[in-house]
C-alpha cells in the first residue's frame, strides 16, 4: 500500500500555510476542554485500532498495574556528535529486564550521515520522519521523499518507518491527512500543556484521531471538536514538565534550556526539582507517560568549538537514575509506547511482552558486510562526497545530492567497482549484503538472541539500572561521551514487510558500489 501511496503523494505534492513557532517552546496551555469539544465513544472504539482520548491508563488497568514510561526521542540531523549526545544518558542504562534503552529519533536528512542511520536502527532504535530539510507545515514531498531517501539510502525498511514529529511541532490537519495517506501510524507533534494534576489536563494517553485530535485546540487551526476525523491514525502527545508556576510554567522540549519559576536565567537545580515534581505527579496519578524530547545539539560534548554544558547533562542524569529507583519505570521510544497501549499488560505480564525485549541479531564478527553493526561494516562504506553535507552510506552513492523533488537518485559507482544492492523485501538489514547481493538469513526466524532477563512481582528485578558501572544498579556515574552501540534489534520491525525493493526498482535501481570506512562529524 504505501509504495503507490508515495508515489501518488509525490505527484500531486500539497504546499500548507506556515504556522511560526519556536521549536518545541510553550508559554502556556495550548487547550482547553472546552475549546476541544472532545467526544468518544469507548464502546465502539476499541484495541488495539482504536483509543479514546483519556486521562485513564487503557484497557480499563489501574494505575497500579501500569508501567511508569518515560519516553526518549531525540530530532533533527543523526552525526557522529548526536549520537554521542544521547549515549552519555542512554547508553549505560538498562530498563527492568536487563534490556538497553531503545529511543526515537526523528531524523532530517539535511547534514545527516546515512551510515549512523543505519547503525542505530541496527542497534534497535526506532528511526521516525522530521521531514527532509527541517520545514514546518510541510508538504507531501518534504514528508514522503525523507521516507525513501531513508529507505534507499540508510536501508530502513519502510515499514519500520511508522512515526512523525514535524518540524518546530508545525503541523496542520492537513499534515494528519498526508501521514494517514501514506500510511503512518502515529504523529507526535502536540503538546500535553495542562498538568495531569489539573482537572481540565490534556495529559492523555496515546489515542487514535477516529473522533478528532483533542490537544492544541487553542493554537492549529482546524483541530478539535471532532475534527479532523482519521480513522486508526495515533497521536502521542507530548508531554510537558511543569514548575512552579503550574499551568503558567509549561516546559516541553529541552526543557533544560528554559529558566524556571518565571526567573530570568537557566537554573539546572531548579529545572530539576521540577522535572521530578512532575514525574511524580504522573507517577502517583494515572501515569501517563513522560517524555525527554532533545535536540541532542544542545547536550553535544564533542561538537566542535562549543563548550560541553556538563552541568546540565550531569542534571539530567541524576534526574533518569532518581526515575529508575522507582518501580515499574520503563525508558523506552514512542514505538515501544504505542505497542503496549495497543495491547495493554499488567506489570506482573510484562516478562512477556515481547517489544521490550532485547532481540539481538547474531552476525559473525568476523565477516565483513556492510549491515549497520561497526565491526562487520569497517572498510566497507562508500563516502559521498558532495559539498554541501557530505555522508557516507552501505547503500551506494547518488549521482546528485538528495531533495524533495529527488530523493532518491540513480547511483554513481566508483570508477573499476560495482553498483551496490539495495536492501530487497525478503532480507532484515543486519543480514543483508549490499555489496555482494546477497541476504546471510532468509526466514522469519532468522539468528536473533534475546537477552532480557526475568522479571517478577516479588520485588525482582522491578527497577532498572544507571549510567555506572554495567548498568545493572541505579547508582550515579560520569556521563558516557563516546559512541557504544546500543544491543538488540527488534525482529518485529526488521522484518515487518519492508518494501525497498520494490520502491528501487521503481524509482532508480537496485544496484551501487563500494569503498572507505570513517565517522564524519559536519560543521
Amino acid at each position: 500500500m504505501r509504495i503507490f501511496a508515495l508515489l501518488a503523494a509525490l505527484g500531486a505534492a500539497l504546499w500548507l500555510p506556515v504556522v511560526v513557532a519556536q521549536d518545541g517552546s510553550l508559554s502556556g496551555p495550548t487547550s482547553s476542554s472546552s475549546a476541544a469539544g472532545y467526544s468518544c465513544d469507548p464502546n465502539q472504539c476499541k484495541l488495539p485500532n482504536c483509543n479514546c482520548a483519556s486521562t485513564s491508563p487503557p484497557g480499563g488497568l489501574s494505575p497500579s498495574d501500569v508501567p511508569q514510561f518515560v519516553v526518549f526521542t531525540a530530532d533533527d540531523a543523526i552525526q557522529s556528535y548526536t549520537i554521542d549526545s544521547v549515549n552519555q544518558f542512554l547508553a549505560q542504562r538498562k530498563n527492568p529486564n536487563g534490556c538497553p534503552i531503545k529511543m526515537t529519533y526523528f531524523t532530517s536528512l539535511a547534514y545527516t550521515n546515512y551510515t549512523l542511520v543505519t547503525d542505530w536502527y541496527v542497534a534497535g532504535n526506532e528511526i521516525a520522519d522530521h521531514t527532509m530539510t527541517h520545514v514546518g507545515s510541510p508538504p507531501a514531498d518534504e514528508i514522503n521523499g525523507n521516507l525513501i531517501a531513508l529507505n534507499a539510502l540508510a536501508g530502513i525498511p519502510l515499514d519500520a518507518i511508522t512515526g512523525f514529529r514535524a518540524p518546530y511541532l508545525n503541523y496542520t490537519a492537513e499534515t494528519l491527512q498526508l501521514l494517514s495517506d501514506v500510511d503512518f501510524t502515529y504523529d507526535s507533534s502536540s503538546a500535553s500543556s495542562i498538568p495531569v494534576t489539573d482537572p481540565g489536563t490534556d495529559a492523555y494517553w496515546p489515542y487514535t484521531l477516529d473522533y478528532g485530535l483533542a490537544n492544541d485546540c487553542l493554537t492549529i487551526d482546524g483541530v478539535c471538536k471532532g475534527q479532523p476525523k482519521i480513522p486508526g491514525l495515533w497521536e502521542i502527545p507530548m508531554y510537558a514538565f511543569f514548575d512552579d508556576l503550574g499551568v503558567d510554567g509549561p516546559h516541553l522540549m529541552d526543557p533544560w534550556l528554559d529558566a524556571a519559576n518565571g526567573a530570568s536565567t537557566i537554573n539546572d537545580t531548579a529545572t530539576f526539582e521540577y522535572m521530578k515534581n512532575t514525574f511524580t505527579a504522573h507517577y502517583t496519578g494515572d501515569r501517563q507517560p513522560i517524555g525527554l524530547y532533545t535536540h541532542p545539539i544542545h547536550l553535544s560534548t564533542t561538537y566542535p568549538g562549543v563548550s560541553a554544558p556538563n552541568s546540565t547533562i550531569k542534571m539530567i542524569n541524576e534526574f533518569l537514575d532518581w526515575a529508575q529507583v522507582q518501580q515499574d519505570v520503563w525508558i523506552v521510544s514512542n514505538e515501544q509506547l504505542l505497542a503496549w497501549v495497543q495491547n495493554p499488560v499488567s506489570v506482573s505480564q510484562l516478562d512477556s511482552f515481547e517489544p521490550l525485549k532485547c532481540p539481538t541479531p547474531q552476525v559473525d564478527p568476523s565477516l565483513s558486510i556492510c549491515n549497520g553493526i561497526p565491526q562487520n561494516e569497517a572498510g566497507l562504506l562508500e563516502e559521498c562526497d558532495f559539498p554541501d553535507f557530505p555522508f557516507y552510506t552501505c547503500y551506494g552513492c547518488p549521482e546528485v545530492e538528495v531533495s524533495p523533488s529527488n530523493p532518491n537518485p540513480p547511483q554513481k559507482a566508483p570508477e573499476g567497482q560495482q553498483m551496490r544492492y539495495r536492501l530487497p523485501a525478503n532480507c532484515s538489514t543486519p543480514f543483508w549484503d549490499p555489496i555482494g547481493g546477497k541476504c546471510l538469513c532468509e526466514s522469519s526466524d532468522c539468528a536473533f538472541t534475546d537477552n532480557s532477563r526475568p522479571i517478577g512481582p516479588n520485588g525482582a528485578n522491578l527497577t532498572g539500572g544507571g549510567t555506572g558501572g554495567d548498568g545493572d544498579d541505579s547508582s550515579g556515574g560520569a556521563p558516557t561521551p563516546t559512541y557504544i552501540n546500543f544491543n538488540g534489534a527488534s525482529p518485529a520491525k526488521l522484518w515487518t514487510g519492508s518494501l525497498v525493493g520494490v520502491i528501487s526498482a521503481l524509482v532508480v535501481g537496485v544496484f551501487g558500489a563500494a569503498t572507505g570506512w570513517a565517522l564524519l562529524d559536519i560543521y
